[in-house]
């Protein structure tokens, strides 16, 4: 399997996922033309795509996506809850907690965010893996068997509670981050990725950092302080960007 962020952060997101047989993306939350260029910069046409699975409604998950999908005719994997704020859409999949894109083996993660249905995914094929989880206020502990020992997580660790506390946010915002029905902090990021890595890991994408209260190097520190107290050892782990793709990695 192979994995490029193509872009990260709270005005757009969307991920490139391939497999010996599979090319998917997961979210349009940026332009279809960015998207285009973003995947012609690693080698890939958008007509090559066999689907686009979607995370949960927010704009800045699905910003690309009615241009994108009309003109690429590409199928977009939904839930019928996501389906109904997306009416636009002519050629989709309802998905299920688990089924298959060619050889893409993929288990729905039920996410807990201010969103209709939000979603994460887990990604296998010829035994190995990818983690996707970004724009939840926690992770079920349901989940947690089928989210240890990965070979590739791409794991959102969206702010640092300080800068939010002590930040220009207004009150109702906070709260509303902070919830369960929020987003990652880097404390809370960094726990749960402590919980899941295993010896098969061998990649970390920190995603979804907020431009307002969180540092690459701060949501990067956090989650090195917590291997370290819990003995993990993990040599590559990226910080995603908004505006740049990270390199397309080979697991």
């Amino acid at each position: 399997m192979r994995v490029s962020v193509l872009s990260s952060g709270s005005k757009g997101n969307t991920t490139y996922i391939e497999s010996k047989n599979a090319k998917i993306l997961i979210d349009v939350g940026n332009t279809a033309k960015y998207i285009k260029e973003k995947l012609e910069d690693i080698g890939v046409e958008p007509e090559e795509l066999d689907a686009v699975l979607i995370t949960h409604t927010h704009i800045d998950h699905i910003k690309g996506l009615k241009v994108f999908e009309k003109k690429y005719n590409i199928p977009v994997y939904l839930t019928d809850i996501m389906l109904k704020s997306l009416d636009f859409i002519d050629k989709y999949v309802l998905l299920d907690d688990e089924f298959d894109i060619k050889d893409i083996h993929i288990n729905s993660i039920k996410t807990s965010h201010d969103a209709p249905d939000s979603r994460g995914y887990v990604l296998s094929s010829e035994n190995k893996s990818v983690v996707y989880i970004t724009d939840t206020g926690y992770i079920n502990k349901k989940y947690f068997d089928i989210l240890k020992n990965r070979n590739l997580y791409i794991m959102e660790s969206n702010h640092d509670v300080e800068m939010l506390n002590n930040g220009n946010y207004p009150f109702s915002l906070r709260q509303r981050i902070l919830s369960d029905k929020g987003h990652l902090s880097n404390y809370d990021s960094a726990k749960y990725l402590c919980s899941f890595i295993g010896d098969n890991t061998k990649y970390v994408l920190l995603a979804h950092l907020s431009e307002d209260n969180n540092t690459e190097e701060l949501a990067y520190e956090t989650l090195i302080s917590r291997m370290n107290k819990n003995n993990i050892h993990i040599n590559n782990i990226i910080i995603t960007k908004q505006n740049k793709e990270t390199e397309l990695i080979s697991i």
